[in-house]
């Protein structure tokens, strides 16, 4: 007697045929995308082009136009579990009477990402491990405010984990940080992505800092999209079709520069800020 296969997963995050507009203005249309558990996904492209509303998508804070989306297999939605989410870097009040593990608990019982946790001492074991697992336990008692930017965002990291989501969302967790600080945010979301086969949204204007640990890219322009690996997608030829003018991709020293042509300055503008 023949085996029966076992049943692959399901995808980590799945839209198909999925479709957002404001008015006659079209977002993105069509978008077809499975994310698979462990994989990381780069989301790029200029202001405007629907990066941010992708995550508000998988969090069921704006519905589809046309489409479905799932996550793990079920219908995304407000407040469903499973997806962690860290927001862009935006400095906290210096005397919000909040400490570095209340924070990282809201990520169990006062975020509305996060689902409720009941006993005390599970919710301060599991609050320590998502610190320990970012290096923020010196800081766990100290007030937020007082906490340097890339020590805020390491919190940030730990609320979106403290829960064990199953999909991370990011979006530009890396914005305002300078180059090292960069890189340990980035190691730490790839630690847990290795670690836990987490599936990885990230949105970014700035590739570099992750392009060693990206699997895919996801590239939104003005209602049109690309999806491949960055060798695929960040190409003078792919560029330049998404955009429709004349992009240039070189790479300098491992680092992806992207140039628009001289007199499209509109569209200079926006590719300067993918490189």
């Amino acid at each position: 007697m023949t085996a029966t296969p076992p049943t692959a997963p399901p995808a980590a995050v799945a839209l198909r045929d999925a479709r957002v507009a404001f008015g006659r203005r079209v977002l993105w249309e069509g978008l077809d995308l499975d994310v698979r558990p462990g994989e990381f996904l780069a989301v790029l492209g200029p202001n405007g082009s629907g990066k941010t509303t992708l995550l508000r998508v998988l969090l069921g804070l704006q519905p589809l136009d046309a489409g479905e989306v799932r996550i793990a297999g079920e219908p995304a939605r407000r407040g469903g579990g499973g997806i962690g989410y860290i927001p862009q870097q935006k400095a906290l009040v210096e005397d919000m009477p909040l400490r570095g593990a209340d924070l990282v608990g809201l990520g169990l019982d006062g975020h509305r990402f996060g689902p409720g946790l009941r006993g005390r001492a599970e919710r301060r074991r599991r609050v320590a491990a998502a610190l320990e697992a970012v290096g923020a336990t010196s800081y766990a008692r100290s007030p937020v405010g007082r906490l340097s930017g890339g020590e805020q965002q390491r919190l940030r990291v730990a609320q979106a984990l403290v829960g064990d989501p199953r999909v991370l969302l990011c979006d530009e967790p890396l914005l305002s940080l300078d180059l090292a600080h960069q890189r340990t945010v980035s190691r730490l979301i790839d630690e847990r992505r290795r670690a836990a086969d987490t599936a990885v949204v990230f949105v970014t204007h700035e590739i570099n800092p992750i392009l060693p640990l990206v699997s895919r890219v996801l590239y939104l322009v003005g209602g049109r999209f690309r999806i491949g690996t960055p060798d695929e997608v960040m190409t003078s030829e792919t560029l330049s079709e998404l955009y429709r003018t004349d992009v240039e991709v070189v790479r300098v020293q491992g680092r992806l520069v992207v140039v628009g042509a001289e007199d499209q300055h509109a569209h200079h503008d926006a590719l300067e800020s993918v490189t």
